[in-house]
């Protein structure tokens, strides 16, 4: 018989981690630790003009200076806003070698392209891009990660290896990228290194240590970044939907102590189990049942009132709203005729809505998890998180949208469902990294 205290520490782990089940299943082939060649730099170099456009700040200048101090081999911290593609152009133009940038996503390829043309100076014949249908290898390229992982993918004879958001690289198909690379110099960006995968640790051996590291509320001290508040509203579930959860709940819980035994066996309960629901209904509907009871919390009725409330609150200011999922997405869209950008968002659409909100003709904005990361998303002053998961990286990228220099004060407000998973959740992306808590509540 299962101790009381252990099936609840159990619960508290299955539903904070409840979002991340497919990723726990993922192929865990430890990464060796890849070693960078001896490379003779001017069979490297690259053979082009460079000159920044802009002034670095100092911690900029710092992380730099710490990165070298490394041997030009590690990993930077910043979060998002505060320009760590910058600190990636100083490099360049310290190295002037030939370098491979490593991106997540198609946007990407062209923002780099753009800025590295714009602020760097570098001539547009010594700038390419591989990827989107396009195969432009040059003394400077930018490259998606899927391709940089193709068997075919050209990429020794390189001086310098940037990784943009390289909390990507540790996953087993990108893994290959440093290795089959070679390049002495090596530098990964992201605002949070961590992965749901616990897999993290391997960029020590795949970039370097993490050579410098700055969170939102340093820089905000130091004036580089917008102060701002974060507060914490809780809603509570209708009696209705207060049923229904914790019918759900039950049937998860129900099935979690029955066979917690035996499907933990190889250390592995949630990959396990996600193999067992293929060909098992009851699994399966266990899994269901915690994934419908997760939409009721995230997706609480009582949330419209608030969101409705903040806006007549924040009528003047800039708003962005966040949502876990597309169909809130376009539910608040759709209730407080909002413009929305989401997965199914044509390419065209995004650009003239992300345009009309940058020049002012619109001053809200709702979005789901297609913007996390790999857009450049116009400034704002205040952000509504809906619904998120339980990592802190989608948090700090969310608070970065608000936190960008400014005279006033940014606010991000997260609204969380009472008594359900959504409180751990919550409660785990916003952990600082001694286990304190940062938040006011309402």
């Amino acid at each position: 018989m299962l101790r009381q205290r252990e099936l609840t520490e159990l619960f508290i782990e299955l539903d904070d981690g409840g979002e991340s089940l497919l990723d726990a299943s993922l192929d865990e082939t430890p990464v060796m630790q890849v070693l960078a060649k001896e490379v003779d730099e001017t069979d490297v170099a690259g053979s082009f003009r460079t000159k920044l456009a802009l002034t670095p700040r100092p911690y900029q200048e710092d992380a730099l200076a710490s990165w070298l101090a490394a041997d030009g081999q590690g990993v930077v911290v910043l979060p998002t806003g505060a320009g760590k593609t910058i600190l990636a152009l100083m490099a360049i133009e310290r190295l002037k070698l030939r370098t491979l940038i490593v991106v997540p996503t198609i946007e990407l390829l062209y923002q780099w392209r753009d800025t590295i043309m714009k602020h760097l100076g570098v001539a547009k014949k010594h700038v390419g891009v591989v990827g989107d249908g396009r195969r432009e290898f040059r003394p400077i390229t930018i490259i998606t990660y899927a391709s940089a992982a193709m068997p075919e993918a050209p990429l020794a004879e390189t001086g310098l290896l940037i990784c943009d958001e390289a909390h990507h690289l540790p996953s087993p198909s990108y893994s290959v990228i440093p290795q089959r690379c070679g390049a002495p110099y090596r530098l990964g960006i992201t605002a949070t290194p961590e992965r749901s995968d616990g897999s993290d640790h391997l960029l020590h051996g795949l970039l370097g240590p993490t050579v410098y590291q700055c969170t939102p509320a340093q820089l905000a001290a130091l004036g580089h970044l917008a102060k701002f508040r974060e507060k914490r509203i809780y809603v509570d579930l209708q009696p209705e939907e207060a049923i229904r959860y914790g019918v759900l709940m039950t049937e998860w819980k129900w099935f979690v102590a029955r066979n917690r035994g035996h499907i933990s066996r190889g250390g592995d309960f949630f990959g396990e189990l996600i193999r067992r629901s293929g060909n098992d209904p009851v699994a399966r509907q266990a899994l269901r049942a915690h994934h419908q009871a997760r939409m009721i919390a995230l997706n609480a009725e009582a949330k419209m009132g608030e969101v409705a409330g903040l806006l007549a609150q924040h009528r003047d200011d800039k708003v962005l709203i966040f949502s876990e999922y597309t169909a809130l997405v376009d539910r608040i869209s759709h209730a407080f005729a909002l413009p929305a950008i989401t997965y199914r968002t044509a390419a065209d659409e995004r650009k003239h809505i992300l345009q009309a909100f940058r020049n002012g003709a619109y001053s809200k904005l709702v979005a789901g998890r297609v913007l996390n990361e790999g857009v450049d998303i116009p400034d704002a002053n205040v952000a509504i998180v809906v619904s998120g998961n339980s990592t802190a990286r989608e948090h700090i990228q969310r608070l970065g949208r608000v936190i960008r220099p400014k005279q006033t004060e940014a606010l991000l407000y997260e609204l969380v469902t009472r008594h359900t998973s959504e409180v751990n959740t919550a409660r785990k992306r916003r952990k600082t990294k001694d286990g304190r808590r940062k938040s006011e509540a309402a």
